[in-house]
């Protein structure tokens, strides 16, 4: 390799020098990455700890390529800085430690198979600060995106269960299963997960802790408030009494007036849940809160079956609205008498004022006189 000249060795070991600071300052902040704290502090399995035995390796390479960065450039300072004339040996050595290969980087044996008989027994491998700094910025981004994901899992849990933490920790109560499970895999196996799945399972965890304070909340309530709760309850089943008359009788309505087929009986559960709320002699907010939860559970049943009811009796009543609304038309058109008109409304009507009423034979009904009306109107156009 043919000696540089003193100017560009020295331009050489400036550049070096500025970018060697730059690498050293960038590995010390790497260092102290968040990811590279957490894989430290939490042993990695799974995922994480199949690409943490690369990136460790990886990781450790880049330390090694630094120290071995300063100390060719530490040497070629030493050479430089012997005396103020730098002899011809001087700039050799420079042009070696500067621009040549002077590191030994990697040392292997040759299997006999591979080589002749004169051939060496070993490859050897060189480099010098240029090599280096290329591997460098090759393994560098590697490490980089393996700690990011570690981070970005960890501060996404963290973040997210931070505030249900909290109000656990206020209502004095034991985190759940589902959070634990959340904490471990993160702090182990964070690469795992997604953050779409982290976000899904801290949503379900954040939902059932809600709950489940709300629920201690309404239990301390009923405690603090034991008689007017004990009121307002019964005042619950008085709603499910009156609820439950009303269902009846639209049941009662709709089988008289709608043919149907059976329509559902509706259950009489007030004497019993009643007879529940009774037998309340002691303050008791969780057996309290259970029957009211199932004085709901049945007030939405009987709902149900009055909206069934009703809903046949608004069908009919909607049919009905829909044959005036037809026959004013008619009128409008001057076809109030044509007999063919005359005969299909008085079918529809005769089917609506039957007991029961056929739904089915009334919308046919009205649809044949819609059609005929649409066919009349044609004609007289």
């Amino acid at each position: 390799m043919t000696a540089q000249d003193i100017e560009a060795i020295d331009r050489e070991i400036a550049t070096r020098t500025e970018k060697v600071d730059a690498m050293s300052a960038t590995m010390l902040e790497l260092d102290a990455h968040p990811g590279l704290e957490h894989v430290r502090r939490y042993s990695p399995t799974g995922v994480t700890a199949q690409r943490w035995v690369e990136i460790e390796k990886s990781l450790g390479q880049l330390w090694e390529d630094l120290g071995s960065m300063t100390s060719i450039l530490n040497s070629a300072k030493a050479v430089r800085a012997r005396r103020s004339n730098v002899t011809d040996a001087d700039r050799a050595e420079l042009t070696r430690l500067l621009f040549g290969r002077p590191l030994e980087v990697s040392r292997q044996r040759i299997p006999l198979a591979q080589r002749s008989i004169t051939s060496r027994a070993e490859a050897v491998e060189f480099a010098g600060l240029a090599e280096l700094a290329e591997r460098m910025r090759a393994e560098y981004p590697v490490v980089v995106e393996f700690l990011d994901g570690v981070d970005l899992i960890d501060s996404l849990v963290t973040k997210g269960l931070a505030p249900a933490q909290d109000r656990l920790d206020a209502a004095g109560v034991a985190s759940p299963k589902e959070l634990i499970d959340l904490l471990a895999v993160s702090a182990t196996d964070p690469l795992s997960l997604t953050e779409q799945e982290v976000e899904r399972r801290v949503k379900v965890i954040c939902d059932g802790i809600d709950q489940r304070t709300a629920e201690l909340a309404e239990l301390a309530a009923l405690q603090a408030n034991w008689p007017q709760e004990l009121t307002a309850t019964a005042a619950q089943l008085d709603g499910l009494r009156n609820e439950t008359d009303r269902a009846v009788q639209a049941r009662v309505r709709a089988e008289e007036t709608i043919v149907s087929g059976p329509l559902p009986e509706p259950a009489d559960a007030e004497p019993e849940l009643r007879a529940a709320l009774g037998s309340l002699t002691a303050p008791d907010p969780a057996a309290l809160m259970s029957l009211r939860r199932r004085i709901e559970a049945a007030l939405r049943v009987v709902r149900e079956q009055e909206e069934l009811a009703q809903g046949l009796l608004d069908r009919r009543n909607e049919l009905s609205g829909r044959l005036t609304a037809y026959q004013a038309k008619a009128a409008r058109l001057g076809l109030s008498e044509d007999s063919d008109l005359l005969a299909s409304g008085r079918i529809a009507a005769g089917l609506l004022s039957r007991r029961p009423c056929d739904l089915r034979a009334v919308t046919r009904a009205i649809t044949d006189f819609q059609h005929l009306i649409v066919q009349k109107q044609g004609t007289t156009s």
